[in-house]
């Protein structure tokens, strides 16, 4: 698993890159702020329900939570199931706010 900077992370999306972002948070977190993506709580990817992810096996995918401890555990799932170029947002969204 490689790991992203909120500000490498925000200059690519700035720039209009195609990134597969997944939010892995709980619906009520993700409700109060986030960035956009997928949403794919850590709950779903632990019991594999993760079908709206299946287009991305081969592409980038940035996982992020509050903090990315849970980003970095389903980034790790992730690449368990298949996934090829998993990446976790540094941070998470604590780390956005202060830094973005």
């Amino acid at each position: 698993m490689q790991h992203i900077s909120v500000e490498e992370a925000k200059k690519r999306l700035a720039n209009n890159e195609a990134l597969c972002l997944v939010d892995v948070r709980e619906l009520h977190e993700r409700e109060v702020f986030n960035i956009g993506g997928i949403h794919c709580s850590i709950g779903k990817i632990q019991t594999m329900q993760i079908e709206a992810l299946e287009d991305w096996k081969e592409e980038e995918v940035i996982c992020y939570c509050r903090s990315g401890h849970r980003s970095m555990m389903a980034a790790m799932m992730l690449e368990t199931l298949g996934f090829k170029n998993v990446k976790n947002l540094t941070g998470g969204m604590l780390a956005w706010g202060e830094n973005v």
